[in-house]
């Protein structure tokens, strides 16, 4: 495996391109230490990043929720992905903006930590085959749930709230899973450790309303695509026991696109009809050339 601190190519950190090598923060960065940091995940297909100003905007939108702001505008953070593809010769790749607060301070108050921002990128494909991914995904409840709004930032894509994210994930791949289906804390299905849901029930889609969790860009632009094609989405509380009525499963997200779920736990799923139409929907509009310029017409519409 190669390490992601020993690799050829730049990053862009406050600014400017420095060698891969040499884009370092300090050990007592509060980010570190108390989790003051937030980031994106982006695909580059093409060379160009899908909804990459909605991504950006997001990651600003995270920052104001964690009292920070970073001191570049969204064109800016634009043109600088598009300078990392481009110096690291990237076509299919995975992008990586990450802010947080830096070394100034040490202790639960960061007021004056100055604010850094680096954007990395690398190559990418696919996170699966396209054989795999319509063969479907294993999953099991996870051992974690998602926080009640009123305990931590739910809706900011900060680092703090990943790692009951990252405990689910290696307890689920423990156990022979892919990933994990996460509960919110009232006991109802939220989201896999990285991705949205969608069930299919006689027909219709069914997603969680997003109260506790991301609203991903890919879970809304699955949306607008069903729709496009006639179906029926609704957004509501959902319960697990509502799985053994349940047809199709996929999730949705930048690094997994649409992937189908096979099996959660007992329960047995197919790789339906719905499903496969949107996997082919999503990887044809994300891998057209006007791929931002239609992710902007859906969104419109939606």
């Amino acid at each position: 495996m190669l390490a992601f601190d020993d690799r050829d190519g730049f990053i862009w950190m406050d600014g400017e391109l420095l060698p891969w090598r040499e884009a370092k923060a300090h050990v007592l960065t509060h980010g570190l230490h108390y989790a003051s940091s937030v980031f994106e995940g982006e695909r580059a297909y093409g060379g160009q990043v899908f909804a990459m100003s909605e991504h950006h905007q997001r990651l600003i939108d995270s920052a104001k929720a964690m009292d920070f702001k970073i001191p570049y505008t969204l064109e800016e953070i634009d043109a600088a992905t598009r300078q990392v593809l481009e110096v690291n010769a990237i076509g299919d790749g995975y992008v990586r903006p990450v802010a947080w607060r830096g070394s100034e301070m040490m202790g639960v108050s960061g007021q004056k930590n100055r604010i850094h921002l680096a954007i990395a990128a690398w190559e990418w494909p696919a996170y699966f085959s396209p054989e795999a991914r319509l063969q479907g995904i294993r999953m099991t409840l996870g051992k974690y749930r998602r926080p009640d709004p009123a305990t931590a930032p739910v809706h900011a894509k900060a680092a703090g709230l990943y790692m009951i994210c990252t405990l689910s994930k290696h307890d689920a791949e423990a156990r022979g899973y892919n990933d994990a289906l996460m509960l919110d804390w009232r006991g109802r299905i939220a989201e896999a450790t990285g991705a949205n849901v969608f069930l299919v029930q006689d027909g219709k889609l069914h997603t969680p309303t997003p109260d506790c969790f991301l609203d991903g860009i890919t879970r809304r632009t699955v949306i607008a695509l069903a729709k496009e094609k006639g179906y029926e989405v609704i957004e509501r509380a959902i319960v697990p026991e509502e799985l053994a009525n349940t047809q199709e499963v996929f999730i949705t997200g930048t690094a997994v696109e649409v992937t189908p779920v096979a099996e959660i736990d007992e329960h047995k799923f197919q790789v339906g009809q719905i499903t496969r139409e949107l996997v082919r929907a999503y990887d044809d509009l994300v891998n057209r050339r006007d791929g931002r310029t239609a992710y902007a017409s859906i969104a419109a519409a939606e």
